[in-house]
C-alpha cells in the first residue's frame, strides 16, 4: 500500500499511536514515521514485536522509539507520556488505535476497562503533554459506532457498547479539544479482513467475514485501513468528526 502522506509532511511532529507493535496501529506507525514523525511504537506486553517495527522505522531512515504501557494502569500511562516527552517531546498527535475485549481470562468487564475506561485516561494523561494544535484520534469499527441503531454479532456486542461508550466519553469532551486548540476525529472502518479481531469472530462465528464480505462488496486489509488512520491525521476534520472508511450502507444512521 502506497503512503498517503507526503514524504516531510509529518517533519518536526511527534506521533504516539497505542497499540501499535503490530496489524493497523504498526502499519499506521510506519506510514506517520515514513512522512517524518517521530512514533512512539506503544505495546502492552509484546516487547520484541514492538522492537520490530521500530527496526523497520528506523531502517527506512526514520525515528521511533517503543514504550510499553498498559493503558488501564494510570501510572504505566503516566509513565508513557514522561518518556514520551523526555525523548522526543511534546505530542502533537495520539492516535487511539488499541482496543480489545474477546481475549480470555482478563475479567468480564475488560472491554469497558479498555475501551472506555483507558481511552479517557490516556487523553486526560495526555493533555498536558500536547503540543498546540495536537489532533487526536480515535480509531474504531462501524460495528461499535452504529451499535444504538444497528444489532452486531452476539460475540462482537459486548466490544462494540464499550467502544461506543468510550467513542462517546470523548465526544463529551469536544467543548474541552476546542477550548484548548486541540482537534479530534474518530474513523470508523467496516470489519477489517487481517485483524485479530476479525480472527476472533470468525473463529466464533464461521463465515462471518465471508458474510460481511459479500454485503459490503469488499473489506479492506490491515495497510488499507492504516493508510486511512494515517490520512485522518493530516486532512480537513470531517463533519460529524467522523470519517468513514467502507460501506456503511448496512448500517441504520442514529436518529
Amino acid at each position: 500500500m502506497t503512503n498517503p502522506l507526503a514524504p516531510g509532511s509529518l517533519d518536526g511532529r511527534v506521533a504516539l499511536v497505542t497499540g501499535s507493535s503490530r496489524g493497523i496501529g504498526a502499519d499506521t506507525a510506519r506510514y506517520l514515521a515514513a512522512a517524518g514523525a517521530a512514533v512512539v511504537v506503544n505495546y502492552r506486553s509484546k516487547a520484541p514485536r514492538a522492537e520490530k517495527v521500530v527496526a523497520d522505522i528506523t531502517e527506512a531512515g526514520g525515528r521511533a522509539i517503543a514504550v510499553g504501557a498498559d493503558l488501564t494502569d494510570p501510572a504505566s500511562v503516566a509513565e508513557m507520556f514522561e518518556r514520551t516527552v523526555a525523548e522526543l517531546g511534546p505530542i502533537d498527535i495520539l492516535v487511539l488505535n488499541a482496543s480489545g475485549g474477546m481475549e480470555t481470562g482478563l475479567g468480564g468487564d475488560y472491554a469497558m476497562r479498555l475501551n472506555r475506561d483507558a481511552q479517557v485516561n490516556v487523553v486526560e494523561g495526555a493533555l498536558p503533554h500536547l503540543a498546540e494544535g495536537a489532533r487526536i484520534v480515535f480509531v474504531t469499527s462501524h460495528q461499535a459506532h452504529f451499535i444504538r441503531t444497528t444489532p452486531t454479532m452476539p460475540e462482537y456486542e459486548p466490544v462494540a457498547l464499550s467502544k461506543r461508550a468510550g467513542e462517546d466519553a470523548l465526544r463529551a469532551k469536544l467543548p474541552e479539544f476546542a477550548a484548548s486548540g486541540i482537534e479530534f476525529v474518530v474513523v470508523s472502518g467496516d470489519m477489517i479482513e487481517g485483524t485479530i479481531t476479525a480472527t476472533l469472530l470468525e473463529r466464533a462465528n464461521p463465515g462471518a467475514i465471508a458474510a460481511r464480505r459479500e454485503d459490503a462488496g469488499r473489506l479492506y486489509n490491515v495497510s488499507e485501513f492504516a493508510a486511512e488512520v494515517a490520512s485522518a491525521v493530516a486532512e480537513p476534520i470531517p463533519a460529524g468528526n467522523t470519517r468513514y472508511v467502507g460501506d456503511t450502507s448496512g448500517f441504520a444512521p442514529e436518529a
